[in-house]
């Protein structure tokens, strides 16, 4: 499919202070991922221990916080991902399908999707 950055803004819970960050669009990752100084900087706390299972195989036991993001003018509470400091933030799928966000693979951009009721 390719990948892509958009640029994202992480919340804090008032929606009051904001940070800027490019993101790395991964549509196969569960959550939003950010480095855990970031959330920390925004006075996010984790909720819950989660485990995750990384590209190259391997599972840790992470923190997750729920907080704002807002990615194209839309703004959702999402779950976030208390990363290593080193990693690239990546916006992943919760937060696409909160946002009602999809993603063109060929113009590497989101489009507004319709929700779906069954």
């Amino acid at each position: 499919m390719g990948t892509f950055n958009v640029q994202i803004s992480i919340g804090d819970q008032q929606r009051a202070q904001w940070i800027d960050l490019d993101a790395l669009v991964d549509t196969g990752a569960s959550i939003t991922s950010v480095p855990a100084s970031v959330l920390r900087q925004l006075g996010v706390t984790p909720l819950m221990q989660q485990r995750f299972q990384f590209g190259q195989g391997e599972v840790r036991l992470m923190d997750v916080g729920q907080t704002w993001l807002r990615v194209e003018g839309r703004e959702v509470v999402t779950l976030v991902l208390f990363n290593a400091e080193e990693t690239v933030p990546l916006l992943g799928a919760l937060a696409l399908e909160g946002v009602f966000m999809g993603v063109n693979p060929v113009a590497k951009r989101l489009e507004p999707v319709e929700g779906f009721m069954v």
